[in-house]
């Protein structure tokens, strides 16, 4: 049975590599308002995180790719492979 979230559940939640690597805090989802398809995740990078900061944009927050999201729970699982620099 799946189990429905609201997305605002979803702010501020942990988001981690599949291989284990801490890459931040979820702040915001993007969505596209013509398909209603997700499109990235808006995260706050942590600071120690190579990966975050190679996908930090001028803002300072990072754009993950939806299609990297493995799985979401206590944490947000990422694919590593999926995010582009």
């Amino acid at each position: 049975m799946s189990k429905y979230l609201i997305a605002r559940q979803l702010s501020g939640r942990k988001l981690v590599t599949n291989e284990g690597e801490d890459f931040g805090r979820l702040v915001d989802i993007s969505v596209n308002e013509v398909s209603g398809r997700l499109e990235y995740l808006i995260a706050e990078p942590n600071p120690d995180s190579d990966l975050a900061s190679n996908l930090r944009k001028d803002d300072g927050m990072c754009h993950v790719p939806y299609e990297s999201v493995l799985a979401v729970g206590d944490y947000i699982i990422l694919e590593k492979r999926n995010m582009s620099y």
